[in-house]
């Protein structure tokens, strides 16, 4: 299987991570993939997009199984107000496909906020760079990785 911009970081980087391809479906997201690869939902992060009150952007990595709370994202990271970026600008940023995008070798550098209860998984799978394809990594490993700030931006669930 060829290499993707995520990849080569954490290979670079010597930090252990495995591959874990899967058929792709179109609007399947997390749920899909999950289901197509066996593991709980709860360990599959999405990777979104965010933009600022001044239109800068900003990854949050969140649960499968979760939203965000615009508000808690916003407090956490000391900004006025958050919402999700549209998908032309997250792809012109990250350089990754929407349903492919990942926190690691992305075209610009940007901050990355990842849900606090991440932190306390032994193991995440999150995109590798390419619609189809997961990588499963410890959290420490992946903030050895990244410039990775932990926050509790999760919406409460009703």
């Amino acid at each position: 299987m060829s290499s993707t911009r995520a990849t080569l970081v954490l290979q670079r980087l010597r930090q252990p991570f495995a591959l874990h391809p899967y058929a792709y479906r179109d609007h399947g997201g997390a749920h899909w993939a999950a289901q197509a690869l066996g593991v709980d939902l709860h360990l599959v992060v999405k990777t979104l997009v965010f933009v600022d009150d001044t239109n800068k952007p900003l990854l949050v990595l969140m649960h499968g199984d979760a939203e965000v709370s615009t508000k808690k994202l916003a407090q956490s990271t000391q900004r006025k107000r958050v919402s999700p970026a549209a998908v032309a600008l997250a792809e012109k940023v990250t350089g990754y496909q929407v349903g492919g995008i990942s926190p690691l070798g992305t075209r610009q550098p940007l901050p990355v906020v990842g849900q606090a209860s991440l932190a306390t998984l032994p193991t995440i799978y999150l995109n590798a760079g390419r619609r189809g394809l997961l990588l499963s990594i410890q959290p420490q490993q992946l903030e050895q990785a990244l410039t990775l700030t932990w926050a509790d931006c999760r919406q409460p669930t009703e």
